[in-house]
């Protein structure tokens, strides 16, 4: 039921609102629209072509700079793509990265096909099966609170499915130059 679940835009939009200092690797195609949509700062770190590696790119930031958080915000699309990219991250266990999908059941860059979430795939089980000690299922307002809150704390690696409904928004464009986007990124971070 379209209904009952949440709204993408709105949610990552509160997810967001009180950042702090949180360092954002944002997935391929609607994820990246939607954060940008929610403020683009120069602590997003925008993918374009990289279908698979979001969360990879997140545990290197991670364990580069462990004094920050990081939150990889993409897809079910992008993060079964990317999957074994959840057993490593369980192995290398930084508590200061948080892994949050945005499950429509559906491939949005290609033309909404049914994705294996929508024939029942589970990826926060997957997750606890790699080895996620939190991985959790949001499927409403006050989880997307409770998981905002989460992600201002050390003690990750964690793991959210964020259920939204198939809807599509209109794109919100950030910055597409990969260069740009790192140097603007490096600076923010103070490696720049």
């Amino acid at each position: 039921m379209v209904s009952a679940m949440l709204d993408r835009r709105e949610a990552v939009k509160l997810l967001l609102a009180e950042r702090g200092d949180l360092l954002v690797v944002c997935g391929l195609g609607s994820p990246t629209y939607d954060v940008a949509a929610a403020g683009d700062d120069a602590r997003n770190f925008y993918l374009w072509g990289a279908m698979g590696g979001a969360a990879m790119i997140g545990l290197g930031l991670a364990l580069a700079q462990p004094q920050r958080q990081v939150l990889v915000l993409t897809g079910d699309g992008e993060m079964l793509m990317g999957m074994g990219a959840l057993a490593t991250i369980a192995v290398q266990r930084p508590p200061n990265l948080a892994v949050a999908v945005l499950d429509n059941g559906a491939f949005g860059e290609t033309g909404m096909q049914p994705s294996h979430t929508a024939a029942g795939a589970d990826l926060a089980a997957i997750a606890r099966g790699c080895g996620f000690a939190a991985a959790e299922i949001v499927e409403d307002e006050a989880g997307v609170r409770r998981l905002a809150a989460r992600l201002r704390a050390i003690g990750g690696p964690l793991f959210a499915r964020i259920r939204i409904a198939a809807i599509e928004h209109p794109r919100v464009l950030p910055e597409q130059d990969g260069v740009a986007i790192k140097r603007r990124f490096r600076t923010a971070v103070g490696v720049g």
